[in-house]
């Protein structure tokens, strides 16, 4: 297949196995075991929620659990394992990983040849295919899965394109419907689906991916999987030198308050600003969303942070909501007017700084 044919893969890490390839699993082993004890023990329900945020392994474990099923289509006849793991040479594993298998669909924003980009919902076109798909003659025995790749790109009409198919499945059909923010789907979608709540990625199987798929020295990957919080992919954004500038440079400016260090902000500035850095704004973004998240739990700072001031431990809660809802809106107006992303970050750090002062 020439390079140019080749269809882009929805939010692939560079470097990175997509999940269809991805054999290795970092998560908790338990949250496997839910998947395959249901399975096994014939309680497997039509259509799982399955929720983490971004890079919590969501569509690695759909595209893990299918590889199985497909793999072991008779629940009784299954491999008494302790995890879904299916050797890579199996023939459901490789049709799966040549998106190949004719019982596995998957559904996520579809993409925009003309435009050379994704487009910014999943369709009712896209949720429609699930007809002809669960429809026609099955290519082979056994169940019929299909990943939504995510909810949280639905839009209206395809979001309740699904809801009826949810209400109505077809015989021998599975769901795997994947969520960074689950709230905001359509309470009927949730109450139709079993709800499976990955635990957050250790810092240690972080560091382990990193290990294996990148060629980072130890420090960087020790850095970049405590600044993950979580998230592989975000943990891959702080191997980036100015990203991880951005965090150590964000650090030492909240470290300052209730002071307002413009050395700090205005290097943050420069980085965030740069033509291209659309990472970098992101990353900002999930740096300071993270560390107001932190302040309403009451949490302290992490080993990669410096301590909090006592100034900041001290602000009451209805303040850092107050400041959250004012960064989220001043953050949304910059993306969808393209305004000055410095002046953002300016405002923002002084926004932080002058609620650590009341």
């Amino acid at each position: 297949m020439a390079a140019a044919d080749i269809m882009p893969e929805l939010d692939a890490l560079e470097g990175w196995p997509p999940p269809a390839e991805q054999t290795a699993w970092y998560g908790a082993s338990a949250d496997e075991l839910v998947l395959l004890d249901a399975y096994r023990g014939g309680r497997m329900h039509h259509a799982w929620l399955i929720t983490g945020p971004r890079g919590s392994g969501k569509a690695t474990l759909a595209h893990r659990f299918a590889r199985f099923a497909l793999a072991h289509p008779v629940p009784e006849r299954a491999p008494a394992a302790d995890s879904l793991a299916v050797d890579p040479a199996h023939p459901a594993a490789r049709k799966i990983a040549a998106h190949a298998h004719p019982n596995l669909l998957t559904l996520a924003r579809p993409y925009d040849d003309k435009n050379k980009r994704f487009k910014e919902s999943v369709t009712v076109d896209e949720i429609r295919r699930t007809m002809a798909f669960f429809g026609s003659t099955a290519g082979e025995a056994g169940w019929r899965i299909a990943i939504v790749d995510a909810a949280d790109d639905l839009n209206t009409s395809a979001a309740n394109a699904l809801l009826k198919i949810l209400e109505e499945p077809p015989r021998g059909a599975l769901f795997l419907v994947l969520s960074h923010a689950p709230g905001r789907l359509l309470p009927t979608i949730r109450s139709r689906c079993r709800r499976l709540d990955l635990s957050p990625l250790t810092p240690e199987a972080i560091e382990a991916a990193l290990a294996e798929h990148t060629d980072a020295a130890p420090e960087e990957r020790r850095f970049a999987a405590l600044a993950g919080q979580g998230s592989i992919r975000r943990a891959v954004r702080f191997l980036d030198e100015d990203v991880a500038a951005i965090a150590a440079t964000f650090g030492r400016a909240v470290s300052r308050f209730p002071d307002f260090d413009a050395a700090a902000a205005h290097r943050l500035g420069d980085i965030v600003a740069q033509r291209g850095a659309d990472d970098a704004f992101e990353s900002f973004q999930d740096l300071v969303f993270d560390w107001l998240a932190r302040r309403a739990r009451g949490e302290p700072e992490p080993a990669m942070m410096a301590p909090l001031p006592p100034a900041v431990a001290a602000v009451p809660l209805a303040q850092w909501a107050e400041v959250w809802d004012k960064v989220r809106r001043f953050s949304a107006e910059v993306e969808a007017y393209n305004l000055d992303r410095k002046q953002f970050v300016l405002s923002t750090i002084d926004m932080l700084a002058r609620a650590a002062r009341m």
